[in-house]
This record gives C-alpha cells, structure tokens and sequence, in this order.
C-alpha cells in the first residue's frame, strides 16, 4: 500500500518569508547607504579644503604681520642709534660750553648767561645813512639805539622764534621789541619779516623786499600780534634762508633774530655753516650784519622747558653775533 507524503508545515513557510524580508531590508540598507557615501565625502572634503585655505591665509597674514614688525623694530633700532649719537653730541656741545663759559657761570644768576655784555658794533656809513643818522640824532637818545646797536642798515630782516614757549609766555614784549626796532630806524630801503624755520610772514613778498610805509609797518605789527607758525625753537633755518636770499655786497643788511633756545646738534655746525655763506671781502665786513635778541623764557617762564637750550641760545647768538659783525642782548624779564 503507498504511503502518502505529509503536508509541509505552514509556521515553517512563514518564518522562512519573514527571514527573507528581513535579509532584502537589510541588502536594501546596504545598497542605499552605498549609494549616499561619495556624497558625504565629496562635502567632508570640500569642507575640508576651505578650512585649509583659510587656515592659509592666516598664516600669510602672520607672516606679513612678522615683516611689518621685523621692519618696524629694524628702524627703531636704527632711530635708538641716531638718539644716541645725538645724545652723545648734545654732552659734548655740553663739555664745551662749560669750557667755554666757565667765567660766566660763576655768576650768581643763570639768566647773567642770557644778558650778557652789550657790545658797539661799528659799520662804515654811506652817505644816505649819515644823512638818515642826522635825522635820528634829532630823536631822544632812547630812540637812537636798540640795546646798544647801532642803527646804520640800508634793509633789515627779522627772524622771529614762533614756538611755544615765546608765543605763550612773552609775545606782548616780542611786539613790543618789534615796534620799538623799527621806530628807530627813520627810513630803510627794504624790510622782510621770516619765522625761525624760514616761513615769510607776508607769502606775497616771498624772497623779496617789502616796501618801507608807513602802511607796511603797522600791517607788519598787526599781523605779528596773531601770527601763528610752525617752529622747531631754532633759528639756524631762518638765518641761513635769509643770507642766501637777500645777501648782497651792494646792500647793507642787517638780520634781527628773537629767540629763546636753541634746540639744534652742534653749535659749531652752524658757525661753520654761515660763514660759509656770510662771505666778508678780506679785511672788510660781512654781507650781512647779525644782531640777536635772547628772551630768557626758559629761565624765568612757569612750566618752561630745560634752561640748557636757552644756555645754547644764547651761547649760539653771542658767538653768531661777534664772528658776523652784530651785537647780542640779552632781555632780564619776560614782560614789561
């Protein structure tokens, strides 16, 4: 008799049709996150690259940062060395004029350095200046002299320190010297009015002569009272722009300085440095005549910088004056 075959088992069907699901849901998940990785890696790199260019570009900026600095440093230390040169000059300027003035220091009062001794500056006369002089002695003996110079010039120049220290703590007595100058000279030929750096006052007279009126004085003394400009407190730049303008051996000429300090190197430079261009004929006298008036502002003056550039000054002004055929005077206060 045939035996019939059993009839398979329906739990068992259904277990292997649940396992297959599972496996093609887990083949799909594959096959999808295949798919979606070149994609992340293809951002992660992009992402990747910026970072780098941007940690690049620092680095450049660093670097160009470094250069700045490195140049910066470099000419730190090149001023450092100039200072020091500098510094090493100023001492010996120092030594020299303790040298030099050692009589003068045994006075009981700095501002003795500043006055000092007033000496006769005599000039030849031409004979329009004889006839002018004539006129002057009719005047007061007050008005015939300036501290004891002579007035005998043809053309007179006035370099005029503008800095700080003269515009706020004497200015008043500056105009007042100013006008007391020119009240004693009757009549010249040519006036011209420079600051210590060489700055005209009047731009429309730049290296010529302004015209000696009446008109032209007083303009001179208003513009003076508010007259607002740049200064290093030297006047080497006026004195020297003035003689290589003007000079000339057919005119008399004589330079008005007004100043309180000198804040230049070396005061030996600057001798040299206008005799070069202050010629004199052998045995006859300068081109141009320089006298100096020192105002002792950093002696006397509230908050007034070192005395030591008012000792230059004055030691610049006198040894000027004397090598060019002038008179330096010193004034004993700062306001009248």
């Amino acid at each position: 008799m045939r035996r019939r075959r059993a009839a398979p088992d329906g739990f068992s069907m259904s277990f292997l049709d649940v396992i297959c699901c599972g496996f093609g849901a887990i083949i799909l998940l594959l096959v999808l996150t295949k798919i979606g990785e070149p994609r992340a890696l293809e951002q992660a790199r992009q992402d990747l690259d910026r970072l780098v260019a941007d940690l690049q570009r620092e680095l450049e900026e660093i670097r160009g940062e470094t250069v700045v600095l490195q140049r910066d440093l470099t000419r730190t230390e090149r001023q450092f060395s100039t200072e020091s040169e500098r510094v090493a000059r100023l001492r010996g300027d120092l030594s020299s004029i303790r040298g030099r003035f050692s009589a003068s220091k045994q006075d009981a009062e700095v501002s003795e350095i500043v006055q000092g001794e007033l000496v006769a500056a005599q000039q030849e006369l031409t004979e329009e200046m004889k006839r002018l002089l004539g006129q002057r002695r009719r005047r007061t003996p007050q008005d015939q002299l300036v501290g004891g110079i002579p007035v005998d010039s043809e053309y007179i120049i006035f370099i005029i320190d503008t800095s700080g220290s003269m515009a706020n703590h004497t200015w008043s007595l500056v105009v007042q010297k100013m006008a007391q100058t020119l009240n004693v000279y009757p009549q010249v030929k040519g006036i011209q009015v420079m600051n210590d750096m060489g700055q005209y006052m009047f731009d429309r007279y730049a290296g010529k002569w302004i015209p000696d009126t009446a008109g032209r004085r007083k303009a001179i003394l208003e513009r003076l009272s508010s007259w607002d400009a740049f200064s290093n407190s030297s006047p080497v730049e006026g004195v020297t722009r003035a003689i290589q303008s003007f000079a000339a051996s057919d005119k008399r000429i004589s330079i008005y300085v007004f100043g309180d300090e000198f804040t230049g190197r070396s005061v030996e430079d600057v001798l040299r440095a206008v005799q070069r261009i202050n010629r004199r004929e052998p045995g006859g006298p300068p081109r141009v005549r320089i006298h100096a008036i020192g105002f002792p502002v950093v002696f006397l003056a509230p908050e007034a910088p070192s005395e030591f550039t008012g000792v230059r000054f004055a030691t610049l002004m006198r040894a000027l004056c004397r090598e060019n055929g002038g008179t330096f005077v010193g004034v004993n206060a700062i306001q009248r």
